[in-house]
């Protein structure tokens, strides 16, 4: 007797069966996988670009059963973006949990603030690039968090001012702006395979900031930042073209 085997038909049981499988997990283990796919995909394509079918296929489930853990794509862009500064705001409490000086407090910031963004590279990636694809509302929402997260280094610049620990001639925001810029942009050249390791790069960026605006209040001069390396006289530009650096008067 010949056993004829439809394999259109044992292809489809198989995938049902393998999407059963994957349904039955807890709802939120399934959900955390389906973030991490999301992100993964926004990362590769972009927001835009990126449809619920990639990110059912990257999950490896089918794009109507993608519904049952989602409403919409925008969804899971807040939702990461959400987690992203959740994770953020709980290393703000463990910076103030920090006994020390405000310094001391400022290398806390910087050292949770890189490790964060290391380990979360094609997050970070995501919020900064699509942060603007949200809806007004849901921007405002994100907004108004990263503004906590901005004010608290800020907070802690001036604190560290009042006791002569960081240079009373820096501008608290402006500083707190050019830190964040600085550790915000690992993401673009930052990997783990590389020769830094993840605790060795916040150390390292950590060191960086705490000699940048630190400062001692009994040798202390109005205008000494600038007298370290004075500007020399830089060529002008060949033919007119680019900038023209001038020396501080």
């Amino acid at each position: 007797m010949t056993v004829i085997i439809d394999e259109g038909s044992l292809k489809v049981e198989t995938e049902l069966k393998t999407e059963n499988r994957r349904r039955s997990r807890p709802p939120r283990r399934r959900r955390q996988e389906i973030l991490e796919a999301a992100a993964g995909v926004f990362h590769e394509k972009g927001y835009k670009a990126t449809s619920i079918q990639d990110i059912a296929d990257a999950v490896g489930i089918l794009k109507g059963s993608l519904y049952y853990y989602i409403t919409s794509k925008e969804d899971l862009l807040f939702e990461i973006l959400q987690d992203v500064h959740q994770q953020g705001l709980q290393n703000l409490e463990r910076v103030d949990a920090t006994p020390g000086t405000p310094l001391q407090k400022i290398r806390a910031f910087v050292t949770l603030h890189v490790t964060h963004n290391a380990e979360n590279l094609v997050k970070m990636a995501v919020f900064f690039h699509d942060f603007r694809s949200l809806k007004p509302e849901r921007r405002e929402i994100i907004v108004a968090e990263r503004d906590l997260y901005d004010q608290h280094l800020r907070s802690l610049i001036a604190e560290a001012q009042k006791d002569g620990s960081v240079c009373p001639e820096l501008d608290p925001k402006l500083t707190s702006i050019e830190i964040l810029g600085m550790m915000n942009w690992i993401y673009h050249w930052y990997r783990p395979n590389g020769t830094l390791s993840v605790s060795e790069l916040a150390d390292t960026m950590a060191d960086f900031v705490v000699a940048g605006i630190s400062c001692d209040p009994k040798t202390h001069k109005p205008g000494h930042r600038a007298k370290l390396a004075p500007l020399p006289e830089v060529p002008a530009a060949q033919n007119g073209a680019g900038p023209t650096a001038k020396k501080r008067p």
